[in-house]
């Protein structure tokens, strides 16, 4: 029987590697942003008797995994066993152990026992893919650990907090409030449907109405909720929806995080950089003119409505958001198709800048917002490295192994996006990240090649970011 193994030594004690895995949202973290994976059903946690039902998409088809938790032992391992999937057999046991060089490190051993159908046919056709498989996906699941184990390590003095999330079943929301849980935070995500339970605090912008009485208790407030800019053709009915969603979102949280009768310690707002217009070539940071088109706009009102907030004296943060790389969405998703089939390339000219980041990296700087006292005000979260869509294009190009020559004309951009398209893709923004540099931030991803290389599973386990 194949044996598959992996061993990390990790900056924490064995007791605090396993919290981690022990607690919600471990699973989602350890999702490679490559792998389609849709959890169906969950009973428990990682103590015998609990049980994770998840579907894994392969192409157009769709396969049920159910595995069953079993070999418990506190703050020692737990085990994972497939009882319907893919694998005629599957046991994956996650160990934590001592490490020699003291009580602050430890282990993660994952040794995995599996057995692919027709036997040894079935391991000559499809063994060595599926063993490459396995380390692309254990290499990032080993690295994601220890990084986010780092981050949550740099605020191990502080107490735990209770954060509030909007726009939590979004692209950022997802990851944030996985980090968040895993490092011992509690996440109370504010949702438009009626509450599942006290995790859950009911809110609807339209009518301006939030449930006070639920967010009693928050220490932090995080804003992610906003209209898709980038959806479609931005109609007078479009145009009015994202700005309302953002200015009037924004104004419903301030006003009632000043309301409570215990305000938070913090409100961190999501805005974009595409407040500061059409840079240019020009470098902008911060205190940088603002544009005059209407996503400029949009960001201007949008920071504008958190004033109640800072009125009663809550310190407040805007993270302006550059172009969030993941290829579980946003805008890498939608670019892969046509870039892996060797017809993607620059849009417009090609010279448009375009500021980015990683996801991982976003969720790090929302955290850091969150949890460092003195931070208010304006952070541009964007990598050290602008690119223009042409730099793009290539670097796409490269990585996936394929041309990526063929261009968007500008006419025909103009002509199926109007004006969205006009400012989303034909103009861009080179922004600098002076205030996280200022502050030493270390970033997880500073190049956009291992961004992507990460993204797609082909960042090897000695590479860096």
């Amino acid at each position: 029987m194949p044996v598959f193994e992996k061993r990390t030594v990790m900056p924490v004690p064995p007791q605090e590697l396993y919290n981690w895995h022990a607690r919600e949202g471990a699973f989602e973290r350890l999702i490679p942003p490559w792998e389609s994976v849709d959890v169906e059903d969950r009973r428990g946690s990682i103590t015998d008797g609990s049980r994770l039902i998840m579907r894994n998409r392969v192409g157009p088809f769709k396969m049920r995994w159910v595995a069953d938790h079993r070999e418990h032992v506190e703050g020692e391992q737990f085990q994972d066993v497939q009882t319907e999937g893919p694998f005629s057999s599957w046991v994956h046991t996650h160990r934590f152990l001592p490490h020699e060089s003291g009580p602050n490190t430890s282990v993660l051993h994952d040794h995995i026992e599996y057995e692919l159908p027709l036997g040894a046919a079935g391991d000559l056709v499809a063994g060595g893919r599926v063993r490459r498989r396995l380390e692309m996906m254990f290499a990032f699941r080993h690295r994601r650990t220890r990084w986010d184990l780092e981050r949550h390590a740099r605020f191990a003095d502080q107490p735990r907090r209770v954060v509030a999330v909007t726009g939590a079943s979004g692209l950022v929301g997802t990851a944030l409030c996985a980090f968040l849980t895993t490092g011992g935070h509690s996440v109370r995500r504010l949702v438009r449907r009626p509450p599942a339970g006290p995790h859950e605090v009911r809110w609807d912008v339209k009518a301006g109405d939030v449930d006070l009485a639920a967010l009693e208790g928050v220490d932090a407030v995080v804003h992610l909720a906003g209209e898709n800019v980038g959806g479609g053709r931005w109609t007078e009915a479009r145009r009015r929806s994202i700005l309302e969603s953002r200015e009037k979102g924004t104004g419903l949280i301030a006003r009632a995080a000043a309301q409570l009768q215990s305000p938070p310690r913090v409100l961190v707002c999501a805005s974009a950089v595409g407040i500061y217009g059409d840079t240019g070539d020009t470098l902008v940071d911060e205190d940088g003119p603002h544009g005059d088109d209407f996503l400029a706009q949009v960001c201007e009102a949008w920071e504008a409505a958190a004033e109640p907030a800072r009125a009663a004296g809550i310190r407040t943060a805007h993270a302006r958001i550059g172009v969030v790389l993941s290829a579980q969405g946003g805008a890498l998703e939608k670019m892969l198709p046509p870039f892996s089939m060797g017809v993607g390339g620059p849009i417009g000219t090609g010279r448009q800048y375009m500021s980015w980041v990683s996801l991982d990296d976003t969720v790090d700087a929302l955290h850091l917002l969150l949890q460092d006292d003195a931070l208010s005000g304006p952070f541009n979260v964007v990598a050290p490295e602008p690119v223009t869509s042409a730099g793009f294009a290539h670097e796409m190009g490269a990585v996936l192994n394929r041309p990526a020559v063929l261009p968007l004309p500008g006419v025909a951009v103009r002509t199926l996006f109007g004006e969205m398209g006009e400012t989303v893709l034909l103009q861009g923004q080179r922004v600098d990240n002076r205030r996280l540099r200022e502050l030493g931030y270390r970033y997880r991803f500073r190049s956009l090649e291992a961004t992507l290389r990460n993204e797609l599973g082909l960042l090897s386990d000695h590479e860096d970011g």
